[in-house]
């Protein structure tokens, strides 16, 4: 049996959504520990939030520079943390981690600046240790089907790339009362330039090049805020170029009534054409031209060796399922870094998102602030 990965969290106390999700993931597929953490910068709500998770009080910090000072002297210190602040909060753990050697997985976007992006890319690219952001729908089983059949030609040069993020939670202005979630996702201080587009505009800009294996060269952005008051924007649509000549058009909107989690998907190319829907995400829809609609589920037959499962057939698998994904991932490329085991092309690491992944959602972002500062004119990538 391989030891278990100590893993330490940096954010993701009382309070949080995404931290506990990560802790989720990490420990469903037995793959890592959980035993330290800086879960908040308040002191108190530190030690509470690890005694709530049995973390032992010498290794609660009530900093993540403390932590990354504190644990590699230990001889059971953690060998990868989680950052899960908000955005402005990435950088400086992650720089901090990475000096001492300690592994880094981080939850999207990778900065809230592009220039922050870009030096802790270089940073990655000077260090022993592994980087990875969490864009968890990657994850997820018939993802990595589609994103297969597209490399293997089942679809023809691609045509058109449809993709949405469209949910409602943000249609009022919850963020006044004090709602923690909204309240750091709508201040550009602790959000960044973006709200919807750095937010879920980033995930289903990663999801379209995760799957199509091209990115844009150029976007126009309409970026709206309809929440009177609201700084950042909560609606976007914005065109998409690239270099192929294919065109695409996304939109995320966190004020779309009625709508949860819809993220959608659809690939049109020359022979055929894809859809997927993370509301239901164990099957995945293939047209091919002229032929009856398929409809590929996640444990069906010949699918291929990309899609990874836990459970049978007709269980679904979903959210947690596609971040415990790429925990599992990360795991297999912090063994090959290790010399445990050795990584090749049919590794499911090899798909994980890497830190350059990060800066091109950070670069998605701010080209498309730019876009709509100038009246909506295109932006080259």
């Amino acid at each position: 049996m391989v030891a278990r990965i100590r893993l330490g969290m940096v954010g993701g106390g009382q309070g949080a959504f995404i931290g506990e999700v990560h802790r989720f993931a990490a420990r469903l597929d037995d793959r890592f520990e959980f035993c330290a953490g800086a879960l908040s910068a308040d002191p108190e709500r530190a030690r509470e939030s690890a005694r709530e998770l049995g973390i032992s009080a010498d290794r609660t910090y009530v900093s993540f520079e403390e932590m990354a000072r504190v644990e590699p002297q230990r001889e059971d210190g953690v060998q990868a943390v989680a950052i899960v602040t908000p955005n402005h909060l990435h950088f400086e753990p992650a720089k901090a981690l990475l000096a001492e050697g300690i592994h880094v997985i981080c939850d999207k976007p990778l900065t809230n600046d592009y220039a922050q992006a870009q030096e802790l890319a270089e940073i990655v690219s000077k260090s022993n240790a592994q980087f990875a952001v969490t864009y968890n729908y990657s994850g997820y089983p018939l993802v990595r089907e589609a994103r297969h059949l597209v490399a293997s030609g089942a679809l023809g040069a691609i045509r058109l790339v449809q993709v949405e993020y469209p949910q409602d939670w943000l249609a009022t202005n919850i963020e006044a009362s004090g709602q923690k979630q909204a309240a750091w996702r709508t201040d550009p201080a602790r959000a960044g330039a973006g709200g919807s587009i750095g937010d879920i505009g980033t995930h289903a800009f990663h999801l379209a090049g995760f799957v199509c294996g091209m990115q844009p060269t150029s976007l126009l952005a309409d970026l709206s805020s309809f929440v009177p008051g609201r700084v950042l924007d909560d609606n976007a649509h914005i065109l998409l170029r690239y270099a192929s000549g294919a065109r695409g058009m996304l939109w995320a909107s966190q004020v779309a009534a009625g709508q949860e989690n819809a993220l959608r998907l659809r690939v049109y190319g020359e022979t055929g054409s894809l859809e997927w829907f993370q509301e239901n995400p164990n099957q995945l829809i293939h047209r091919p031209l002229g032929e009856p609609m398929r409809t590929l589920t996640r444990g069906g037959a010949g699918l291929s060796a990309s899609v990874v499962t836990r459970i049978p057939a007709g269980h679904p698998e979903g959210f947690i399922e596609g971040f415990a994904t790429l925990y599992s991932d990360f795991a297999d490329l912090i063994a090959s870094s290790d010399g445990i085991k050795h990584g090749n092309e049919d590794d499911p690491s090899r798909l994980l998102p890497t830190v350059a992944d990060g800066v091109k959602g950070v670069r998605f972002v701010t080209a498309a602030v730019e876009s709509m500062t100038n009246g909506s004119s295109w932006v080259t990538l």
